[in-house]
Formats: structure tokens, sequence, C-alpha cells
């Protein structure tokens, strides 16, 4: 059976070399949490807010909105970690430090805002298929 095949048959699982390849579909995937980190709410706005520029942590707060310290924290940690961000401490007083994107980041970050931007191009979209779900279901 050939690779394409096999990518073509959701209930088939590869075997030898291709048994390694990660699939999003596989429960179990490590794919799925580096999507999730991504995807999440504020990953998406701080990957995009990144894409502009480098930012302090206040001025990725302010820039990002609505997301407390907290969460930004949190993000912001869970993307440098998986490689996506960099964090640069710079030695003075008072503390700066500032966030980047890496090049993993950069790919990814414009990977979500093209997703971000095809959602606001849709919403007259989706509203009319909302519309037409409520409609029907009332």
């Amino acid at each position: 059976m050939s690779v394409s095949n096999l990518e073509r048959r959701p209930d088939a699982r590869p075997v030898g070399p291709l048994a390694a390849r990660p699939d999003v579909r596989e429960p179990m995937c490590p794919s799925r949490l580096v999507l999730e980190h991504v995807t999440s709410r504020w990953g998406v706005l701080v990957l995009a807010a990144l894409l502009e520029r480098s930012y302090r942590f206040s001025e990725l707060r302010r820039e990002v909105g609505g997301v407390s310290e907290k969460m930004l924290a949190q993000t912001l940690r869970t993307l440098e970690r998986d490689g996506f961000v960099n964090r640069d401490a710079k030695p003075v007083i008072p503390p700066r430090v500032d966030y980047t994107l890496t090049g993993l980041g950069r790919e990814a970050a414009e990977q979500v805002w093209a997703l971000a931007r095809w959602s606001e191009r849709s919403l007259d979209a989706v509203d009319a298929a909302r519309t037409a779900y409520d409609a029907h279901k009332a």
C-alpha cells in the first residue's frame, strides 16, 4: 500500500518508518499539544502581535488586550518552551525583558494569523449560517 493510500484511509495505521510519523488525528499524538498551544485564545493573539515587532511584557499585554498578567505570563512561558518565542532579559535596572518570535515562531504565527484573518473575512457567512441554523431549529 502506498503512502498516499494510507493518508486517504483514516483507519489505516502505518508500519515501519511511517509508524513514528506524527498524525494530529491520533488521540495521543504529541502534535495535538503543539496545536493547542498555538491555537489557544491567547496563543494566537500573542503570536499575531509578535509578528509585527518585539514587545516588552506590559506593551504586549496592552496590544493583546483583555489578557490578565497571569495568563499572558503562562502563554509566553508555554510558547517559549515550545520554541516559538524568545525571551531576552537585559541585565539593567529596572529590568527589561523583550519578547520576539523565533524562526519557528514566525512560521507558526504566519499560519495562525492567516486563520485569524480568514475568520474575520468569514464573519458574515458564519452569522448567516448561525441564523439559518437557529431558524431551522426553532
